[in-house]
């Protein structure tokens, strides 16, 4: 008989595939708190992927957040950064700037 311990309990394709569609559909918005956000999201990339590396894990954030909030972020944080730093940047970002404020030009009905 083989012990079920060896096994990890949520490894199917299903359970991963849905941990993958909750982390690519939570994109960074002005309404979410920054801390909250990023640890939901470091958890499910954990998930995902039990291996992942800092710098991995960094870059997998950045993709989920728009493009000017991206790119401070990116020049304000080092690649092997703490989730910490993340956080802490975004709430800077949200707080002093105006960057987060404002809505894109184009909105989603015009694709």
């Amino acid at each position: 008989m083989v012990e079920e311990s060896n096994y990890p309990k949520y490894s199917n394709g299903t359970w991963i595939w849905q941990k993958t569609m909750s982390f690519e559909n939570d994109k960074y918005s002005v309404d979410k708190d920054p801390y909250e956000w990023c640890l939901t999201q470091s958890k499910r990339l954990k998930a995902i992927d039990p291996q992942i590396n800092t710098q991995m894990r960094n870059h997998k954030l950045l993709t989920q957040m728009p493009g000017e909030l991206k790119h401070s972020v990116k020049c304000r944080c080092r690649q092997n950064c703490t989730l910490d730093d993340i956080a802490n940047t975004l709430q800077y970002m949200g707080k002093r700037t105006n960057i987060v404020k404002f809505t894109p030009y184009r909105s989603s009905s015009f694709k």
